[in-house]
């Protein structure tokens, strides 16, 4: 699948600054300079940086340029909607996944509603869990829809379901829905993860659709208490 330009620009500079090559409070080049350096027009350039801002990765000044903001505590965005890989991209340390169960179901009554699927639609289960640095403290809970997802292996799921569907079934992942809870332990928490002594996890269901508006995925992500800050970039939208 063929990237637009001002992506590719995007996914460049912004790896720079997660790596470090471009420090928090450091202005980045011009659009002048990186019109020259990328061989493109100033248009695509602004794009790419309309793009920065809007992820939180710079701050534009007026008549001095795009200075970079600090993203080192944008671990796990609430509002964004990007695959595990993506984050742990930007992670240090060891960042492992298990498949622990991969199959095809039929839905109980409580998917159907949360799928919005009836009792004869093939399901895929897919339960992972992400260890950092040898523990096991997320445990991820997909429900993905068969008409949607006609073909998934075991292999895929260990590296990333949005990847496959994007670059190799050429569907678009477009939004999500999300709520967040804090619940008791489940059995299979205590299963699957690391608790600590931890009775608690917080818990972010994500109900996800591609670009025309299909209900395709629907998924729990349990994380233990301890580990993670949940945390947004807001940027507000004057009229």
């Amino acid at each position: 699948m063929k990237i637009n330009k001002y992506k590719h620009i995007y996914e460049e500079l912004a790896a720079k600054m997660k790596d470090g090559i471009f420090q928090p409070g450091e202005l980045i080049p011009s659009e002048n300079e990186l019109a020259q350096q990328y061989e493109t027009s100033r248009e695509t350039i602004r794009k790419a940086l309309t793009l920065l801002s809007q992820n939180g990765y710079i701050q534009k000044l007026r008549g001095k340029g795009s200075v970079v903001l600090d993203t080192s505590r944008a671990i796990f965005p609430v509002s964004g909607l990007v695959s595990f890989k993506e984050l742990a991209e930007q992670m240090k340390g060891p960042v492992t996944t298990r498949v622990e169960e991969f199959g095809l179901i039929k839905p109980e009554p409580f998917l159907q509603h949360q799928l919005q699927c009836n009792a004869k639609d093939d399901t895929w289960k897919v339960t992972r869990t992400r260890a950092f640095d040898d523990e096991r403290v997320i445990l991820d809970k997909d429900f993905l829809l068969k008409k949607f997802i006609p073909d998934l292996t075991e292999e895929i799921c260990k590296d990333s379901i949005y990847s496959y569907i994007e670059q190799e079934l050429g569907l678009t992942i477009s939004f999500a829905k999300k709520e967040i809870v804090v619940e008791s332990c489940t059995e299979e928490d205590k299963q699957y993860l690391d608790l600590n002594g931890f009775l608690h996890v917080v818990v972010v269901k994500n109900y996800v659709y591609l670009d025309d508006a299909s209900l395709f995925q629907y998924t729990e992500s349990r994380h233990r208490l301890d580990k993670f800050r949940f945390v947004d970039f807001a940027r507000r939208q004057t009229t």
